[in-house]
């Protein structure tokens, strides 16, 4: 595997990794599991993991190999794009067995990639890393390999990103919060697009002024330029129908959602009568 790759972790795989090492057993010091996702172009993007048991001796490691495997079956029925591409491990260092562990998953995955998740805040933040090992020593010397760090970032789809900004509304607070309402959820969006497009106003306007004090991109402007041809032409009453449109047609399947739900409520409470 070359040197340019980078690591695209979703957040489901972060709370999976925490969830594991909640749930591990109290003479285990640190967890351990398989990554899932896919590689493309040197992006491996991690999508899912699960948690292998194991415990660690002096010079070997256990594994329950034959539950990995069982669980990578599982997951191809459900998922077929989704392969393995490497392993994780709780912890903010790579430790005298990781190899051991790594030489399995190369079977897997020629290129797999190994994952540190810093769950003892010793950074006082969970801190991640990636890594891939790569060959060292001499031609007529002996040969060797250690674990080099490759570039990790943070992706989500759109669904965890709402997901992300529903849990980030329960710090601090020890009751549950319910999850926004369709119409608020628009709402909400509709502000932060209007903030944004403030923010792009102001920045044009103090370029044609000539007030912008940081340097002018001309990658900036083409993207801006990019964007504005995007949008369809249309008149604002053509754009108020078409939005009236839709919100009806919202409001409509909000409704028969609604009468759905109670309609099932009833029946299950007529067939509950019934059986008395």
């Amino acid at each position: 595997m070359a040197f340019n790759v980078v690591v695209k972790v979703h957040p489901v795989v972060l709370f999976q990794i925490v969830d594991s090492y909640e749930r591990r057993n109290a003479d285990s010091l640190r967890v351990i599991g398989t990554l899932l996702g896919t590689v493309e172009k040197g992006v491996v993007e991690v999508s899912n993991c699960f948690c292998v048991p194991h415990r660690e001796h002096d010079n070997e490691v256990e594994a329950e190999l034959v539950y990995a495997a069982e669980l990578r079956d599982l997951n191809a029925r459900v998922n077929t794009q989704e392969t393995v591409v490497g392993w994780w491990a709780t912890g903010n260092e790579v430790t005298r067995h990781s190899s051991l562990i790594h030489d399995y998953y190369t079977i897997e995955c020629p290129n797999a990639i190994h994952l540190t998740l810093d769950t003892t805040l010793q950074g006082t933040s969970m801190g991640i890393k990636a890594y891939i090992r790569v060959p060292i020593g001499t031609p007529s010397g002996n040969n060797g390999s250690m674990f080099t760090t490759v570039p990790v970032e943070i992706t989500c789809y759109e669904p965890e990103r709402v997901g992300l900004q529903l849990s980030s509304k329960t710090i601090g607070i020890k009751k549950s919060v319910e999850p926004v309402h369709e119409l608020a959820q628009v709402s909400e969006a509709t502000g932060n697009v209007l903030s944004m497009l403030d923010t792009v106003l102001d920045y044009v306007n103090e370029i044609l002024a000539g007030r912008n004090i940081s340097p002018q991109d001309n990658a900036v402007g083409r993207a801006l330029l990019d964007m504005v041809n995007s949008v369809p032409k249309m008149t604002p009453e053509e754009f108020e129908n078409m939005l009236n449109s839709n919100i009806k047609d919202l409001l409509m399947v909000i409704c028969l959602s609604q009468l759905t739900k109670t309609q099932i409520q009833l029946n299950e409470k007529l067939t509950l009568l019934t059986t008395l």
